[in-house]
């Protein structure tokens, strides 16, 4: 079993960055994707971005295209969210996630999560 902790949230004003980090324990960290999701208030939890267990492919939703990466260092068992020109709609709880089963977009395939971390972004 792996345990995700969130961190690297907070507030921040439209057009600047934040970075957050996903700490895992556990042994299967290096082998299996990520991925980052997010639940804005009132409204389902979305997808954001994966990255493969190598860290070789990375894919994102259209909404960050551009502006967020992923990234992830299997040594340091951590993965990693940069948000750039962060605007108010990217404001929502952001939850790391790995070992999908299914399609990776969908939060139903993800077996194990982390408790999220609160980013607001002011207009």
């Amino acid at each position: 079993q792996v345990q995700l902790a969130e961190s690297g949230g907070g507030l921040v004003q439209a057009g600047g960055s934040l970075r957050l980090s996903c700490a895992a324990s556990g042994r299967t960290f290096s082998s299996d994707p990520m991925g980052w999701f997010r639940q804005p208030p009132g409204k389902e939890r979305e997808f954001v971005a994966a990255i493969t267990w190598s860290g070789s492919s990375t894919f994102y939703a259209d909404s960050v295209k551009g502006r967020f990466t992923i990234s992830r260092d299997n040594a340091k068992s951590t993965l990693y969210l940069q948000m750039n020109s962060l605007k108010p709609e990217d404001t929502a709880v952001y939850y790391c996630a790995g070992d999908p089963d299914g399609t990776y977009t969908d939060p139903v395939a993800w077996s194990y999560w982390g408790q999220g971390t609160q980013v607001t972004v002011s207009s």
